[in-house]
């Protein structure tokens, strides 16, 4: 068996009725963690200047915030005027975002070199201390981190949904509805290992298209592996529809389990223009012998693609 045992247990026990409302919640990443949320934020933006896009968005949105909004709270100290955050389910709180914001304030004063490398590696766009000053120039932060400013960002955490001046930071959870945000409203979508978690992916990159303006951009980093749930990193695609319903439990965002072509396919049949996208390989995995029967005519690009990196424009 692929699988291992405790993820197994753990989707087998939310399908008890009610004991899925007492089940310890798991821990959605790592965006509890200042440091991540600036890295995640300085390595998609600084992604986007590496392929000409040198503005900053007035409204940024974000698929799948998790634990709390810091990537927003970053996009906003550096320069973004309004932050939408959709997740399927309401992880983050005000007390906490708080302190994550306050520290993420120190991060940009200080001018904080990227925490890690990561991947893809972005340090060629990086000045000599590893910070985007060719994009978070010192004209743009001293307005964006003027201290009345991050008193009215700090107002828009602690009153979310209430517009402060030009400032507005809207948390919506679940979103269900592309409605939820006007139509060609959006500069710029993030999200970051978030897409193979979404059920209805077709539905999904239609409400991306909706909400981004004309020429809007969205970049996004989607995680393939099987987040730990097998030995191997790909092990989730060896995995019977029947054993995977019980490992999926009560749990239908777990894992979607769609390979990178998918997601290429969709933002073309939703007329997205591809503008950048890197796979990172890994042959360490399983074999095309070991597939499920659902997988086994997978191109070998989506057999050994563990991570991708797409940026797409409207």
């Amino acid at each position: 068996m692929n699988v291992k045992l405790k993820p197994l247990l753990k989707g087998m026990l939310t399908l008890v009725p009610g004991l899925d409302r007492i089940l310890p919640q798991h821990k959605v990443g790592s965006t509890d963690l200042p440091e991540h949320c600036y890295f995640v934020w300085l390595k998609h933006l600084t992604m986007l200047y590496g392929k000409g896009i040198n503005t900053i968005p007035d409204t940024f949105a974000e698929l799948g915030p998790g634990e709390s909004l810091g990537v927003g709270f970053a996009a906003m100290l550096s320069g973004a005027n309004k932050y939408y955050a959709m997740d399927v389910k309401e992880y983050s709180n005000t007390p906490m975002n708080l302190k994550i914001f306050d520290e993420l304030v120190k991060l940009f004063k200080a001018r904080s070199p990227r925490p890690k490398q990561g991947w893809p590696n972005f340090d060629e766009y990086l000045d000599e201390n590893l910070f985007p000053s060719k994009i978070l120039t010192e004209e743009i932060l001293a307005v964006s981190l003027s201290d009345e400013r991050i008193q009215r960002i700090r107002s828009a955490i602690e009153n979310l949904g209430v517009q402060q001046g030009e400032l507005l930071v809207k948390y919506m959870a679940p979103w269900t509805d592309s409605s939820i945000i006007k139509k060609d409203s959006v500069d710029l979508i993030l999200s970051h290992s978030v897409l193979e978690h979404v059920v209805d992916l077709e539905h999904t990159y239609q409400a991306l298209y909706t909400w981004l303006k004309p020429n809007g951009i969205m970049t996004h980093q989607i995680d393939l592996s099987s987040h730990t749930i097998t030995e191997k990193w790909n092990g989730h695609r060896a995995i019977s529809e029947f054993l995977w319903k019980l490992v999926a439990g009560n749990r239908p965002w777990l894992l979607n389990r769609q390979p990178c072509s998918v997601h290429i396919e969709l933002l073309k049949k939703n007329n997205f223009k591809i503008i950048g996208h890197l796979n990172r390989y890994n042959t360490d995995g399983i074999k095309r012998s070991e597939l499920a029967p659902r997988w086994q005519t997978i191109s070998d690009d989506d057999l050994n693609c563990d991570l991708t990196f797409i940026q797409a424009q409207k």
